[in-house]
């Protein structure tokens, strides 16, 4: 799994209360990203090491912008001219360093669809008691095929990637939904059926039917 070094409060939270009872680990939207591709991410606990890393010294920073304009560069295709030819190969001269083995430890890289997956917000709803999410200030309907699959109350995950694309899932299943403008109303019908409950009605010659003056009078001695 790649490392990445990286400043403790960028990308790395604290555990909520819920969190520390489920014994879960906090993610924060980068870091489910990283997980999902098997990035593990090492945050930098001091101050000196997130330094070292947003300014390293002799690298990249502003020092290409200083030497474009000693060059007089100030058009794309210049740029990218000076950055292939010039640039990058000195670059490289002064800060390579030879891989302590020959072997690849390269992963697999994810396919363009497995990163279109990933890349993208994650939220936890909870789906209503008409099968509508709430989503910043939006009604998401989830259709009829969908319900079987869930049940209101149930939580489930909106993604939203950055071109407003929007998913909603429910473990891992993708629910179709369409976007409404008014919440439904109560739809007496996909209530689930209860049955009828019978009265039992004692019959008319049945003693509870009949007057205390119709009862017949218990004999002296009947009751001990």
């Amino acid at each position: 799994m790649p490392y990445i070094p990286i400043g403790r409060m960028s990308y790395v939270r604290p555990a909520g209360e819920r969190e520390k009872q489920e014994g879960k680990a906090p993610l924060t939207q980068f870091g489910r990203m990283c997980a999902k591709l098997g990035i593990r991410i090492i945050a930098a606990s001091w101050p000196q090491a997130k330094g070292r890393v947003e300014h390293n010294p002799g690298t990249h920073q502003d020092q290409l912008i200083k030497k474009l304009r000693r060059e007089n560069i100030s058009h794309y295709e210049a740029a990218n001219r000076f950055l292939d030819e010039i640039y990058l190969p000195e670059h490289n001269r002064r800060f390579s360093r030879a891989a302590a083995s020959e072997e690849d430890f390269h992963g697999l890289k994810p396919s363009r669809r497995t990163l279109g997956e990933v890349f993208c917000l994650e939220q936890e709803r909870v789906l209503s008691n008409d099968w509508v999410v709430r989503y910043n200030g939006r009604l998401l309907q989830i259709e009829r095929q969908g319900r079987r699959s869930t049940s209101p109350q149930s939580k489930v995950v909106v993604q939203e990637w950055e071109n407003g694309k929007l998913a909603i899932r429910y473990r891992g299943q993708k629910l179709a939904w369409k976007e409404i403008a008014h919440l439904p109303p109560p739809s007496f019908a996909e209530l689930p059926s209860q049955p009828v409950r019978q009265k039992n009605r004692p019959l008319a010659a049945h003693p509870w039917r009949q007057s205390y003056r119709q009862l017949p009078t218990p004999s002296p001695g009947a009751h001990g």
